[in-house]
């Protein structure tokens, strides 16, 4: 248990970050299964809004440290896989 003010803060602070953390993953998961149904239905304008935001999302999660950069790069390269292979 956080036994000095500061202790307490650190503590504050890491939930606040966890929470932002699995912000950023829950939403890149979501946006995955959004790219793939896009994908079904075959709107051009749509799957290709969804890359970009998917792309940018990982690249933001990857900046503020919510993920791997390795990780990161293994996702983007998954986007890229997925558009390639419809």
């Amino acid at each position: 248990m956080a036994n000095t003010p500061q202790q307490r803060k650190r503590v504050r602070i890491a939930a606040r970050q966890r929470l932002e953390n699995l912000r950023y993953k829950s939403s890149i998961k979501t946006l995955f299964k959004r790219l793939k149904r896009s994908i079904a239905t075959g709107d051009e304008d749509e799957v290709k809004a969804v890359a970009t935001k998917l792309t940018s999302t990982i690249d933001k999660a990857a900046a503020r440290k919510a993920i791997h950069k390795n990780n990161a790069a293994r996702k983007k390269s998954r986007v890229a896989r997925t558009l390639n292979a419809r």
